[in-house]
């Protein structure tokens, strides 16, 4: 078995030489193909970002598996920059939205300005952040900017905004794909979070995630996504 299949033996691999392995992945027949690309394109278009939730538990395993899927990204130089705090306790919660409301205030009063809030008002948002202790676990995304070894070691890491934001990307599709809501909140300044939860100095917080299930009263903007041939190219 590999280094990186054996659970928990990762360490950073920083300077040594290329050790290549065998990749031969059993080739899916193209009906098959077509057919499950067919069925994830009709669910994906349905996910919709959803700030009223139930405060219903979710099966925190599920959770857990979309944060591991997440993890799978590929990342610069496979650095995996990249740290998911799972936040279930009702008090952290709390704290997270009294920061968050706090800053929010500040920004819909005049810090935004006024093109950012006239692109926000169709969305409906406010400085009320209610996802953050209705739904019932957060998942909060710190990038690490830079690898900290434990005896405070340095070593840079590439691309952290790409690598961090492909595996946000991952993590709201197995999210939605496994039968949960989520929402992605960036309050601005996001410093706090990390003086929450306690995280070390090399680590910058990404964004706020609230999982949950949709409330029965949950409404959302009316949208319209674009097309296909408005986003794609053929060269």
């Amino acid at each position: 078995m590999s280094r990186s299949q054996e659970a928990g033996s990762w360490a950073p691999v920083h300077g040594e030489p290329y050790r290549p392995v065998p990749y031969r992945p059993e080739r899916m027949p193209a009906e098959e193909s077509l057919a499950r690309a067919a069925e994830l394109r009709e669910r994906m278009g349905r996910r919709r970002t959803v700030r009223r939730f139930a405060a219903d538990p979710v099966p925190e395993q599920v959770v857990k598996d979309a944060i591991a899927c997440a993890a799978t990204a590929p990342s610069g130089a496979h650095q995996q920059p990249w740290t998911f705090v799972l936040v279930k306790d009702p008090e952290v919660r709390r704290r997270i939205r009294a920061a968050a409301e706090e800053e929010e205030r500040v920004s819909y009063s005049g810090r935004l300005g006024e093109e950012w809030l006239a692109a926000l008002r169709p969305l409906g948002t406010d400085e009320v952040k209610s996802h953050l202790t209705d739904a019932p676990q957060l998942i909060v995304v710190f990038q690490q900017r830079y690898w900290l070894g434990a005896d405070g070691t340095k070593r840079k890491h590439y691309y952290v905004d790409e690598s961090v934001g492909i595996a946000v990307g991952m993590l709201l599709s197995v999210l939605h794909l496994s039968g949960l809501a989520a929402l992605v909140h960036t309050p601005s300044p996001m410093g706090f979070l990390r003086e929450v939860l306690g995280r070390p100095a090399n680590e910058k917080a990404f964004a706020v995630i609230p999982v949950g299930y949709p409330a029965p009263e949950c409404e959302v903007p009316d949208l319209t996504r674009k097309t296909l041939k408005q986003v794609m190219l053929e060269a």
